[in-house]
């Protein structure tokens, strides 16, 4: 019987994705998205076995009043199977959110002050965690922090170069997000006996970042107040000058800051510079078919994750390995053997045939036998989560 049920909520901007665990084993998930004009749900089991749900509904903004109702349905819950906690990840901005909490009135107060800070990336998962309360009252709704893994770094990569009363004032400074991917990377190391003392976690997916681990805690990384900052993404920008970034704002026409800012998360990147995609996979066909941009998009987003894995080991003082994970970094052959090209001075050399086709371990040294390790190792959000989520609990 399951003892310690754990659901973790990971809402998109046009779909809802639900795991459950029996303390850190994977059960089922529920994925909720739009086909045609209604909403549908597919539960698959971890066995790989998908079930299409007969029930539909309006849009998302209603599912979590159902999830309750399907996980009993499929036999998950119900009578004395109960949920032991909710766990929702909270990536805001904001001194409240470097904490892990467990919902209240005050994280929900808040929630609301973090939504004027970040408009894009706050309100979804505001909304949904308000909703979760609602509907499984009774049950731990908890707010995992996504920046609480960075939060032990040097003041120097904390702040801005601005006034830091008015920086601790106004809380503006550099928070730093996929602190649950890196995280997860750092404990799996742990328990693999393969963490170095100077560690860099390349996680490059749709969103990307590139952290400097320092005895098992992070000692900068390149997002800041918001997943906006650092290196170049999928469809986000990254670094950019402001005065840059306002004389494009006026070219643009765009009266709104909220528009401005979607405009640099949604329009930037690759997506931005190619012109056509921010897909990686259809970047490389591009590329590989003779498309400019495509070229020039690739190299730009190899470039910067070059540069900022040169920063993090100037910062501390030299790096033992490097870690690629994340969607792309667990993936893409190329653009792994594409940024260790300019990495020999740190003593990276990629070994070719290591390097190709799907890595068949979590874990795997792609480097070469005179190499500093190179390892891919897939990353687990949600086996972090929990972990968490059980410090949390006591």
């Amino acid at each position: 019987m399951a003892k310690n049920l754990f659901l973790i909520t990971n809402p998109g901007s046009s779909s809802r994705k639900y795991a459950l665990y029996d303390d850190d084993q994977p059960i089922c998930t529920l994925h909720f998205e739009y086909e045609g004009d209604s909403v549908i749900c597919t539960v698959k089991t971890e066995d790989g076995t998908k079930k299409k749900l007969d029930q539909t509904f309006a849009d998302l903004s209603g599912t979590v009043s159902h999830l309750g109702k399907i996980l009993e349905a499929e036999g998950y819950l119900g009578g004395d199977t109960k949920l032991k906690a909710i766990i929702a990840r909270a990536a805001a901005p904001g001194d409240y959110f470097t904490q892990d909490h467990v919902v209240d009135d005050e994280c929900l107060w808040q929630l609301e002050l973090a939504k004027n800070r970040a408009p894009l990336h706050v309100p979804v998962i505001a909304k949904e965690i308000e909703q979760l309360v609602s509907a499984f009252e009774g049950t731990p709704v908890l707010a995992v922090s996504d920046s609480g893994f960075h939060n032990d770094r040097p003041a120097s990569t904390i702040y801005y170069a601005i006034d830091t009363r008015l920086a601790d004032k106004t809380e503006l400074k550099r928070y730093g997000f996929h602190g649950l991917s890196v995280g997860s990377i750092v404990e799996y190391m742990k328990k693999q006996d393969i963490l170095p003392e100077k560690l860099i976690v390349c996680h490059i997916g749709s969103g990307s970042s590139v952290t400097g681990v320092l005895n098992g805690k992070s000692y900068d990384t390149t997002m800041g107040y918001t997943p906006l900052e650092g290196v170049m993404m999928s469809t986000r920008c990254g670094n950019m000058d402001v005065a840059a970034a306002f004389a494009l704002k006026r070219q643009l026409g765009i009266d709104t800051e909220n528009g401005f800012i979607e405009y640099l998360s949604q329009k930037g990147g690759l997506r931005g510079v190619s012109g056509k995609t921010d897909d990686m996979r259809e970047i490389l066909k591009l590329r590989d078919a003779g498309d400019e941009k495509a070229l020039l998009a690739y190299e730009m987003y190899v470039s910067r994750i070059q540069s900022a894995i040169g920063r993090m080991a100037a910062m501390m003082d030299g790096v033992d390995s490097i870690v690629f994970t994340a969607t792309i970094g667990e993936r893409s052959d190329d653009m792994r053997e594409w940024v260790c090209r300019k990495l020999h001075y740190l003593g990276f050399e990629l070994d070719q045939d290591k390097n190709l086709g799907k890595m068949p371990e979590r874990h795997t040294n792609i480097g070469t036998k005179d190499s500093k390790p190179i390892w891919v190792i897939r990353t687990d959000e949600f086996e972090e989560m929990i972990r968490r989520a059980k410090l949390l609990l006591g």
